[in-house]
């Protein structure tokens, strides 16, 4: 078993139906939500405000939780005496949020390029959380429970990714839906 580590993000969307993501300069340059760890002494609400504004610069207000992603590290054999593992489990609490002002409070982080995109033009290299939540968000869902791993980045959007499915039916929680992706 991996450790856990607490993260938060938010689908943050504007007047015109724009989301803001983030493509961080080291790694992989997918774009993700912006967000960042949970600290000890914060609430995830308090702590989605301070992490979208310090990566940023967008000071936000969350408006509810979209839900629960699990990020699952690929699997890997257990590494060798005094060798580092594999990157921890992350749980990330995901939010809908709006902008306060009409523009940046302050300058985004180094290392993040935010950028405001459209719904219907999002960039094809997103993480796989962020696949997933975006879908869910502007389905309506909340009270999402989701697994999502490594490889879920390589299938293309409205190929079985976690999120395309119908929105939820009335009276029907998202997380009682199937979910491929959790089995």
């Amino acid at each position: 078993m991996s450790p856990l580590t607490w993260a938060v993000a938010a689908v943050v969307t504007d007047g015109y139906g724009r989301l803001l993501l983030c493509r961080r300069s080291e790694g992989a340059r997918r774009w993700g939500l912006p967000g960042g760890r949970l600290r000890h002494d914060e609430s995830p609400a308090d702590a989605v405000v301070r992490a979208v504004r310090t990566e940023t610069g967008w000071a936000v207000t969350p408006v509810d939780l979209v839900g629960l992603y699990r990020v699952i590290g690929p699997q890997a054999p257990p590494p060798p005496a005094g060798r580092c593992g594999a990157r921890p489990d992350v749980l990330v609490h995901v939010f809908r949020a709006a902008p306060v002002d009409a523009g940046p409070a302050g300058d985004p982080a180094a290392g993040c390029l935010a950028e405001w995109w459209p719904a219907k033009g999002l960039p094809g290299a997103l993480t796989p959380a962020t696949r997933a939540a975006v879908a869910d968000a502007l389905a309506g869902r909340a009270g999402v429970l989701r697994h999502t791993t490594a490889a879920d980045a390589l299938t293309p959007p409205g190929d079985g990714q976690p999120g395309d499915g119908p929105p939820t039916p009335p009276g029907q929680r998202a997380s009682e839906q199937t979910d491929s992706s959790s089995r």
